[in-house]
């Protein structure tokens, strides 16, 4: 099978999807158009008319509807804060389309708050990763504007994303055609363990050993939800050949602890001069 990018549209059973753009209707303001939206409160923010001002409504209290006057309902369960759960089904059924050069690289952001996501092809090399624009993001972007910029729409089905990434970028989707096996294996037992609910981690500097010099020796999992329990499945192995990077001394303890330096104390044989 191979994708060509053709658009099939879709008819969804949920409600409409919203982001920055959409013609909402407001009973005290009429028309107007979203310009900003937070999946995580339920805040979006509106401009009616000539307004020069936008306006900050709350999807829960404040009654905004669609153009078509469909209400707008912010779901009390807590939304998806990342798309990796999304994307790790959307790769799985590439692999099965014979795209099994396709791979999946996740990781934190520095500050703890979001998690990155990279797509890339070729080559099965973790460390030099090649970067196409359109084929990274994070967290932080899709929690204001839950889109992959492929041209797909908010809520856009596995399928769908599947035709918007051969349609935004069908000669760098081409590059993953070809046979991996292992890897095309593990992820498909990752995604049967995980999904929906649940999404990997390939971040060195996950926090459930960021203070440790060990890496920990099974594969990190993250919640795609907040308040989300935590995972209780089986234990999952790291990718194919990801132990042969590192060294297997970084999975199993025996490697040696870095020296602590004091510097704020001066050792006793440390004589300074008094003037």
């Amino acid at each position: 099978m191979v994708y060509t990018g053709a658009v099939i549209a879709l008819q969804h059973a949920y409600m409409k999807p919203i982001a920055p753009g959409t013609v909402i209707f407001h009973r005290h303001r009429g028309y107007g158009v979203l310009t900003a939206v937070n999946l995580l409160t339920g805040w979006v923010s509106a401009r009616f008319g000539n307004e020069s001002r936008t306006l900050d409504l709350n999807l829960s209290t404040d009654e905004v509807q669609h153009a078509d006057g469909e209400a707008i309902l912010f779901r009390r369960e807590p939304p998806e804060r990342m798309p990796h759960a999304r994307l790790m089904a959307m790769v799985r059924e590439l692999h099965q389309a014979g795209y099994q050069k396709l791979y999946l690289y996740s990781w934190p952001k520095q500050s703890g708050l979001h998690w990155r996501w990279q797509l890339f092809t070729g080559p099965r090399d973790w460390m030099q990763r090649p970067w196409r624009e359109g084929w990274y993001g994070s967290g932080a972007d899709y929690n204001f504007n839950p889109v992959m910029g492929w041209g797909d729409a908010p809520g856009a089905t596995t399928e769908e994303l599947v035709h918007a990434l051969a349609k935004f970028d069908p000669q760098g989707l081409a590059q993953a055609l070809g046979r991996d096996e292992d890897h095309t294996a593990w992820f498909a037992t990752v995604c049967d363990a995980l999904l929906p609910h649940y999404a990997y981690s390939l971040g060195s500097d996950h926090q459930q050993h960021s203070q440790q010099q060990t890496m920990p020796q099974h594969l990190p999992v993250i919640a795609v939800r907040q308040r989300q329990g935590d995972y209780t499945g089986p234990a999952l192995d790291w990718p194919p050949g990801w132990e042969r990077l590192w060294g297997p001394a970084s999975f199993n303890g025996r490697r040696e602890q870095l020296p602590v330096v004091r510097h704020d104390i001066i050792p006793n044989a440390f004589n300074l001069p008094i003037p």
